[in-house]
């Protein structure tokens, strides 16, 4: 197996002001001469994280990361119930991420992400693609309402006791109506254990999901400190309840747009929380995209996955 690399601490960071009373953290690590890379982080809502920047090379990469509205280091955080939602959608985020190249002078990047943070790259990419050199991404999604419903419904097929409280939390939902929207309007409810509850039960649904992969010793999304994860909920389940404001099937659709940027898509083949058909299907519309399917394994990816996705950005990295 493929080593990551050491860990390191960032060279730059700041806050950017994005507009609409909100500023975005970013971060710069590596070498700053180097080829300039965004690492987009998942969620939607998660944060970024220090290990992420430790698949790229620093001796090769110019390595960029930033908090998406709302969450991590960025403000208002999504936490706070007085923090004003209206301006956190993906057009804003597609923004903000123009902004910040901008900030720091940067003609192009590499682009690099997984689950949520794929949609985001997808999105970014195709109303940007003279701004993209390449893209490497693990966890295929694309956020279509089909995918939406598979997470907070058909996969309750696996887990029918798990999916029948998450339903149960969230009260006159019919089986077949919008649970998404119900939470949404849960994580806003004026009563902080309204909130405490909805973000409890949310969580405890993700978890459910990602069981047969981390075997119970952890739960990634009920492990979180507490305003994380309300960040997280809240974000989430707006944006989900909303389709991400994108068109059903638009990234697929649009994915011509990708036509002559070098793309390397990662996915488990037994991804119970977004099944493969989404990178097949985006793999067959985006021209010269590669697409590597990994055996036994899940969304929270493997170290094989690990070693696929360090293959391509340091592949990537000796590109101009």
């Amino acid at each position: 197996m493929t080593e990551i690399y050491p860990p390191i601490e960032p060279y730059a960071a700041g806050m950017l002001d994005v507009g609409d009373g909100n500023a975005v953290h970013w971060t710069a690590s590596g070498n700053p001469d180097g080829k300039p890379a965004l690492v987009v982080h998942g969620g939607p809502g998660s944060g970024s994280s220090p290990g992420a920047r430790r698949l790229l090379d620093p001796a090769r990469y110019r390595i960029v990361q930033f908090d998406q509205r709302g969450c991590g280091r960025s403000t208002p955080h999504a936490a706070d119930p007085a923090t004003d939602m209206r301006h956190n959608t993906t057009r804003h985020l597609i923004a903000d991420m123009e902004q910040l190249r901008d900030h720091l002078g940067i003609d192009r990047w590499l682009l690099h992400g997984g689950s949520w943070g794929s949609t985001l790259i997808l999105a970014y990419a195709q109303q940007h693609p003279e701004r993209v050199s390449e893209i490497v991404i693990a966890a295929v999604t694309m956020t279509r309402r089909s995918e939406i419903d598979w997470l907070y419904r058909g996969v309750g097929r696996f887990f029918p006791e798990q999916w029948e409280r998450f339903l149960a939390a969230a009260p006159g939902t019919p089986r077949d109506g919008d649970i998404v929207g119900a939470y949404a309007r849960l994580s806003e409810d004026p009563d902080a254990r309204v909130r405490e509850k909805a973000t409890a039960d949310w969580c405890a649904w993700e978890d459910a999901v990602l069981s047969g992969e981390t075997g119970g010793a952890s739960n990634p999304y009920s492990d979180r400190p507490s305003a994380a994860r309300q960040a997280f909920v809240r974000i989430c389940a707006r944006y989900f309840a909303h389709g991400a404001w994108l068109d059903e099937g638009a990234l697929l659709r649009d994915a011509g747009r990708l036509t002559g940027i070098p793309g390397v898509l990662v996915h488990g083949r037994l991804d119970m929380g977004g099944p493969l058909i989404t990178a097949w299907e985006l793999h067959r519309a985006w021209p010269g995209s590669e697409l590597i399917v990994v055996e036994n394994v899940g969304h929270l990816g493997s170290p094989t996955t690990r070693d696929h996705v360090l293959r391509a950005l340091d592949r990537f990295a000796a590109l101009p």
